[in-house]
C-alpha cells in the first residue's frame, strides 16, 4: 500500500488500461493514434489532463494532441494545440528532472529549469498541503522512444485524480503506457510513411501510364516513321516496333518491316554509311528499299532510349522523307553543272571532268589506257543522281537523270560552279588516287610533226583521251534570219543527235554559243577520225525546226589530253586544229570569227 492509500493492483484500472493500450492499437492514423495516447492517458490513468508534445522532421517538438477531462474555465490544455519548443529546451527541462525509471518528474520549485519556448499551463488545483500533495505548477513527463532509441515525443499528465503526487502503481502503469504508446506511435508513423509511398507510387505508375500512353500516341501517330531497334542479344538490329507512317513510306506491312533490320533495307551504296552512323545523336541521309523495287530517300536520326540501372534498353529511330529536297538538291546540283538549254553538261563541268581525269605529271614511260576503262572515283551523289533517275527523275516527262559520262564528280563537291573551277585544273601528285592510269598521247604511226600533232614520245600508247572540238557552221545566219528561238532549236537538235552518236561513257558538252566539245577515252586515232565522221554526218542532214527546213555545218578538230598537260593547253589544241580544218576549207580567218554567234561560255 502507498501514502496515497491506492492498493498495487486494481483490477478494474488494470481493465482500463487494457482497454486504452487496445484503443491505440486499433487507431488507423497518426492523428487518431495521438488523440489515442491523450485519451487514454486521463480515462486509463487517473490524470484530468494530458497532452502529446511530437518531434517533428527538424527536432523540434510540437503539440500535436491533448485532451481534458472537464475543459478550464480560462481554456486548460487545449491552448497549446500546435505550438513549438525546441529540442534544446525540453532535452535541459529532461536533465534537471528527478528520474522516476523512465519517466522525468519536475517539482514546481525547479520552474526555471523550464524554458520560455515549451509550451505549459498551469492548472486551477489547489496548492498542495502535505510534502506528497500535487501543485499545480508540477511537471510529470513520460518520454517515449522509438526501437532504434531515437526520441519520438513526450507525453504530459497534469492533476492526478487523486489529488497527491503519483505512487509506485501508477509511476509503473504510465511507464507500461508510454511504452505502448511509443510502439503505437511507431507504427502509425510507419503506416503514414508506407501510405504516403503508395501513394507516391500510385502516382507515379500513373505518371508513367500517361508516360507510356503518351508515347504510343506519338509513337503510332507520329507524322514521320518511327522504328524501335533492339541494341542487345540475338536480335541486335532487329527493328521490334514501327508506326504506321514508317509503313506508308516503304510501302511494306507491319510485320514484314518486324522482321528485317535497316541493313536489309539500305541501298548497297549507303551501307557502309549506315554502319558508320552512331547509335546516340547519329544522323544520316541514305536510301532505303521500298515494296515496289524503288528506293525511298529518308534522313535517320538516331536517340538510345536508356534505362537508369541497366543502361541502353533500345534506339529509338527517326525516319524523315527528305525525297522532294533531295530531288530538288539533284536539280540544282545538275543545273549548276549542265546547260539548261540543251541539258548537255557546260563549259564548267567539261573543264571539272577533264581536270579529273589528269594529273600535273607527265608519264615517263611507256603505259597503257584501258579501253573503256574509268580511273576516277565517282562521289556519292553522282551514283545517287543515276539511282534517282530510277525511281523518280527530275528531267523532262519520261526521262530519266543520270550520269554516264564516265566522270564522276568531285570528292566533297557541294558547291555552286564558281567554287567548282579549282577542279578544272589537273590535279597534283599527292592528289592523285594510288589507282589513277596516266592519260597518254596515243602515237600516230608513220607520220611525224610537232608535239602535239601526234609524234612518237615517251609514254605514247596505242589509246588515249580524244578531244573533239565541234563548231557550228552557217549558225549565225540562222540566228539571223529566223530569230534566236530557232537558233535555240538548232542547237538542241545538234546537242541531240552527237548524243546519239557517241559511246556510252562519252561526254558531249556545250562549250558555249554554237560549240560543242566531245571527250572519247580510251579510244585510238583512227577510231577518233572515225568518231569525228559519224558526228559530221549526224550534223549535217537537214533538220526541221519551226516548221521551216534548215541545216548547219560543222567545222571538227581533234586533239588529245595527256597528263602533264593543262585543261586550257588541250582545248586550245582541239580548237586550233578545228580552226585549221575551218581555213581548208575556205571558212573565216581566226581574227574575224565570223561564224560565231556567240563568245565561248565558261
Amino acid at each position: 500500500m502507498e501514502a496515497e492509500s491506492e492498493p498495487y493492483v486494481r483490477l478494474a484500472t488494470l481493465r482500463t488500461l487494457h482497454r486504452v493500450v487496445a484503443d491505440l492499437n486499433a487507431a488507423r492514423s497518426l492523428a487518431g493514434t495521438l488523440q489515442a495516447v491523450v485519451e487514454g492517458a486521463v480515462h486509463g490513468l487517473g490524470f484530468d489532463a494530458a497532452a502529446v508534445s511530437l518531434v517533428r522532421p527538424d527536432g523540434d517538438l510540437v503539440v500535436a494532441a491533448v485532451w481534458e477531462l472537464e475543459e478550464s474555465a480560462f481554456g486548460g490544455p487545449a491552448v497549446l494545440l500546435g505550438q513549438v519548443g525546441s529540442r534544446e529546451s525540453w532535452e535541459r527541462m529532461l536533465s534537471v528532472s528527478d528520474h522516476w525509471g523512465t519517466l522525468r518528474f519536475l517539482p514546481y520549485d525547479r520552474g526555471w529549469a523550464i524554458g520560455t519556448d515549451i509550451p505549459s499551463w498551469v492548472g486551477d488545483g489547489p496548492l498542495p498541503v502535505y510534502a506528497n500533495d500535487w501543485h499545480p505548477a508540477d511537471f510529470l513527463l513520460a518520454p517515449m522512444y522509438s526501437a532504434g532509441g531515437d526520441l519520438l515525443g513526450i507525453l504530459s499528465v497534469d492533476r492526478p485524480r487523486s489529488g497527491k503526487r503519483p505512487g509506485a502503481w501508477t509511476r509503473e502503469a504510465l511507464e507500461m503506457f508510454s511504452l505502448q504508446a511509443s510502439i503505437a506511435i511507431g507504427n502509425a508513423r510507419l503506416r503514414a510513411e508506407m501510405q504516403r509511398a503508395l501513394a507516391r507510387l500510385e502516382k507515379e505508375q500513373q505518371a508513367l501510364r500517361a508516360s507510356e500512353e503518351s508515347f504510343r500516341q506519338a509513337f503510332e501517330y507520329a507524322p514521320s516513321g518511327m522504328a524501335i531497334t533492339e541494341l542487345h542479344g540475338a536480335g541486335n538490329g532487329q527493328l521490334t516496333r514501327v508506326n504506321d507512317a514508317l509503313c506508308r513510306l516503304l510501302g511494306r506491312p507491319r510485320a514484314t518491316l518486324r522482321q528485317q533490320r535497316f541493313a536489309d533495307l539500305v541501298h548497297p551504296e549507303d551501307l557502309e554509311l549506315l554502319r558508320r552512323t552512331s547509335a546516340e545523336g547519329g544522323r544520316a541521309e541514305l536510301r532505303l528499299s521500298r515494296r515496289d523495287g524503288g528506293y525511298q530517300w529518308v534522313c535517320l536520326r538516331n536517340s538510345v532510349v536508356a534505362d537508369a540501372a541497366e543502361g541502353p534498353s533500345f534506339l529509338l529511330t527517326h525516319v524523315e522523307d527528305i525525297e522532294e529536297r533531295k530531288r530538288h538538291e539533284f536539280q540544282l546540283a545538275h543545273r549548276a553543272s549542265h546547260d539548261a538549254l540543251t541539258g548537255l553538261p557546260n563549259s564548267a563541268e567539261l573543264r571539272s571532268r577533264l581536270g579529273r581525269r589528269l594529273c600535273g605529271q607527265a608519264p615517263g614511260g611507256p603505259a597503257s589506257v584501258p579501253d573503256q576503262d574509268r580511273h576516277d572515283t565517282e562521289p556519292a551523289y553522282a551514283g545517287q543522281t543515276a539511282a534517282y533517275g530510277a525511281h523518280g527523275a527530275f528531267g523532262p516527262p519520261g526521262s530519266q537523270v543520270a550520269l554516264p559520262h564516265g566522270y564522276g564528280q568531285p570528292d566533297g563537291f557541294d558547291g555552286p560552279p564558281g567554287e567548282r573551277e579549282q577542279f578544272g585544273r589537273p590535279r597534283e601528285c599527292s592528289e592523285v588516287p594510288a589507282d589513277h592510269v596516266h592519260a597518254v598521247i596515243p602515237a600516230e604511226l608513220g607520220s611525224g610533226g610537232d608535239l602535239w600533232g601526234g609524234s612518237v614520245r615517251p609514254g605514247t600508247a596505242e589509246k588515249g583521251l580524244a578531244v573533239i572540238f565541234c563548231d557550228l557552221d552557217g549558225f549565225k545566219s540562222i540566228n539571223d534570219r529566223f530569230g534566236h528561238k530557232a537558233g535555240d532549236g538548232v542547237l538542241i537538235e545538234v546537242a541531240r543527235r552527237l548524243q546519239q552518236v557517241v559511246r556510252e561513257g562519252d561526254t558531249v558538252a556545250r562549250l558555249g554559243g554554237d560549240e560543242f566539245v566531245v571527250l572519247a577515252d580510251g579510244i585510238g586515232r583512227e577510231e577518233a577520225k572515225d568518231l569525228a565522221g559519224r558526228l559530221r554526218t549526224a550534223i549535217i542532214p537537214p533538220m526541221r525546226i519551226d516548221n521551216r527546213t534548215t541545216r548547219v555545218g560543222v567545222s571538227l578538230g581533234i586533239g588529245w589530253a595527256g597528263c602533264g598537260m593543262s585543261i586550257e593547253e588541250v582545248l586550245h589544241v582541239a580548237d586550233e586544229r578545228m580552226y585549221d580544218e575551218k581555213r581548208a576549207r575556205g571558212g573565216p580567218a581566226r581574227g574575224t570569227r565570223g561564224e560565231r554567234s556567240h563568245r565561248r561560255a565558261g
